[in-house]
């Protein structure tokens, strides 16, 4: 990892924080407790960044600088509130067209995946502020600039988003592979939220639970799965050509 992407010592995060730079995620030895971490924990919460108790040695592997038993990881893009980004969607005349990422933890797919987002007009990606891949070099490189022309929105209380983004009138589009729908049978001139998960593990179960239709590609391969970034690039062209 770039050394540049991180950010060492508890004075240096302290301040990176106070000064709004965006951060990835946050590592803090696990058997510190002091006056000062503490004073960075409540920051961390203030400003929803996740963070994590680590072993020294995770600290250790990560730089061989002094960092007092905090590392911050910083991202190359920022985040934002669904809360704050939907009401501006509206207000603008658009039809909302967002994207829920859930578990998408490989940064050449969301890279890839906000790409497409980005080119078929998707206003917004929602992702968990744990779980989902950490936006670097990489992923920035991958999505050849989308990330810094979409909203991107890092939810700490994620199914509360979620109940959000329904209140606020948009159906809730699950995508997958056991679906009995296929994509063409969906109404996407309506206010819509389309939801992914990782390949493998799919949709979170409660997720799943919460969203209002399932819908599939429909192949004729004998394989019957794609990559997940081919797949929201496919997904994303069908809802905007309908709209």
């Amino acid at each position: 990892m770039d050394q540049k992407q991180k950010i060492y010592g508890i004075h240096p995060v302290k301040e990176a924080l106070d000064e709004g730079t965006p951060i990835n995620k946050v590592y803090i030895q696990k058997d510190i407790h002091n006056e000062r971490i503490g004073e960075i924990i409540e920051l961390l919460k203030k400003y929803k960044v996740p963070f994590q108790f680590v072993p020294r040695e995770k600290l250790n592997r990560l730089t061989s600088k002094v960092h007092q038993g905090i590392i911050a990881l910083t991202s190359p893009v920022d985040f934002e509130s669904i809360e704050q980004v939907l009401p501006g969607i509206f207000e603008t005349g658009e039809t909302p067209l967002i994207a829920i990422l859930d578990g998408i933890t490989d940064v050449r797919n969301f890279g890839a995946i906000a790409r497409s987002a980005e080119c078929f007009g998707v206003q917004a990606l929602v992702v968990p502020s744990s779980g989902s891949a950490m936006l670097n070099a990489d992923a920035l490189k991958t999505s050849a600039g989308a990330l810094g022309k979409i909203h991107l929105c890092r939810e700490m209380n994620f199914n509360n988003s979620i109940k959000m983004i329904k209140d606020s009138g948009l159906q809730l589009i699950a995508c997958t592979e056991k679906a009995t729908k296929t994509i063409s049978e969906i109404n996407f001139s309506v206010p819509t939220a389309i939801v992914m998960g990782a390949e493998g593990e799919g949709i979170f179960p409660a997720l799943l639970a919460m969203c209002d239709d399932q819908v599939k590609i429909p192949m004729q391969g004998k394989i019957q799965s794609l990559n997940v970034s081919v797949a929201a690039g496919i997904i994303f062209y069908e809802a905007r050509r309908a709209k």
